[in-house]
């Protein structure tokens, strides 16, 4: 008999709570282990090569995204002139908003765009009016001009290096007349083709500036009203950031290539008055629009001013149009690229240059023009949509 305040035992009442009473096996019993379950081969593949695993999420991610990149690209290929009259839109809009919300302050909203869109439209024809006199006054002179300025080059091309001979200089002159009689009836079909493209640009424009209209107005609600339509209520914020950061980068790239722009055409437009270089003043307004197409544009531009130069005022100025071109990409390069786009999503130049390039590949000029902006939305759009560092 045990007491109740005596020690606790297995069997008494006083066994402590919790207490597992002993089995009918030993302390000292050995334990059976289970054995183990075989391993399948795949998961031992992704143990022994996890790069490999890696690789292939990636892959199909990849592979993912290029199919639908091509998709998107596809589509807006077969409506080329709507997607580029909405872009041509989106920058009007981006360049005329600032100036029509100020303009609000004192007038009515619609009266204030109407004020931005018709001025800006009455500055560009006179703009090019003015071009169209100057060229118009000089075409007597300047066709002089060029009659002298190919002699001079054919005799520079009969002096060391080139060595060609007038007989060689006739030949060559004799063979281009030749081809133009002969591919006659092609070179008509292109310029009928050339004219139908001109008409599609002219739509083209009238859409962009027909749409801008309503961009400029009430963008804020255009864009409300096709989130709140299209989106689920949880997408919604995240539309709202990546639009957002979209629409800063892109007008920010937007009004600062414009700056730049300007700058190089007023300082090349300096240069060639200085230098008495023929049609100043429409090579100034190329490359105004030279520019738009980056580290391609201002170049090829100036090209053309050089060979212009050498036909109208010789060597030295053409010597000095090429020093130009390298002081200029110098300047747009170093100095107005970081300074004046700084707002705006900076890409690496080797980013830029193979942009460019597929963007002409792809959609030629346009494409060109409209690469860069593009890639530097979806990089803005990407860095608003990644998760911030803990």
């Amino acid at each position: 008999m045990t007491d109740a305040g005596g020690p606790a035992t297995g069997r008494g009442p006083g066994r402590r709570a919790g207490a597992r009473a002993p089995g009918p096996l030993s302390a000292h019993a050995p334990r059976i282990r289970p054995r183990p379950r075989p391993v399948p081969p795949s998961a031992a593949a992704e143990r022994t090569v996890p790069w490999l695993r890696v690789a292939a999420a990636y892959a199909w991610r990849l592979i993912l995204v290029g199919v639908v990149v091509y998709g998107v690209f596809t589509v807006l290929g077969r409506f080329q002139l709507i997607a580029f009259a909405l872009f041509l839109a989106l920058v009007i809009t981006s360049v005329l908003r600032p100036l029509a919300d100020l303009l609000a302050r004192r007038l009515p909203r619609p009266l204030s765009v109407a004020v931005a869109l018709v001025g800006s439209i009455l500055m560009l024809f006179t703009l090019l009016a003015l071009v169209g006199n100057a060229v118009a006054g000089e075409s007597s002179q300047l066709a002089g001009e060029f009659r002298g300025g190919v002699h001079r080059i054919e005799v520079w091309l009969q002096k060391p290096p080139f060595r060609l001979g007038p007989g060689k200089l006739s030949d060559l002159q004799r063979q281009v007349v030749a081809y133009l009689s002969a591919h006659r009836g092609r070179l008509l079909s292109s310029a009928v083709s050339g004219f139908g493209r001109i008409v599609e640009l002219i739509t083209g424009g009238a859409l962009a500036v027909f749409a801008s209209v309503f961009f400029i107005h009430s963008g804020e609600r255009l864009w409300a009203w096709g989130r709140d339509q299209l989106l689920p209520a949880p997408a919604r914020p995240v539309w709202d950031a990546a639009g957002h950061a979209a629409w800063r980068t892109f007008a920010g790239y937007t009004r600062g290539i414009i700056i730049v722009a300007a700058t190089n055409a007023v300082l090349v437009g300096i240069a060639l008055f200085a230098l008495r270089v023929p049609l100043a003043l429409p090579l100034t307004l190329l490359e105004f629009f030279a520019t738009f197409v980056p580290l391609v544009g201002s170049p090829v531009a100036l090209g053309v001013a050089t060979v212009v130069a050498l036909a109208g005022r010789g060597p030295l100025t053409a010597a000095a149009v090429l020093v130009l071109i390298v002081v200029m990409g110098q300047l747009e390069g170093h100095v107005l690229h970081p300074v004046v786009m700084s707002w705006a999503v900076r890409l690496h130049p080797l980013v830029v240059a193979v942009t460019v390039i597929a963007g002409s590949i792809v959609a030629g000029v346009i494409g060109a023009v409209v690469a860069v902006p593009l890639v530097s939305v979806a990089w803005a759009v990407l860095r608003a949509l990644r998760p911030a560092p803990p």
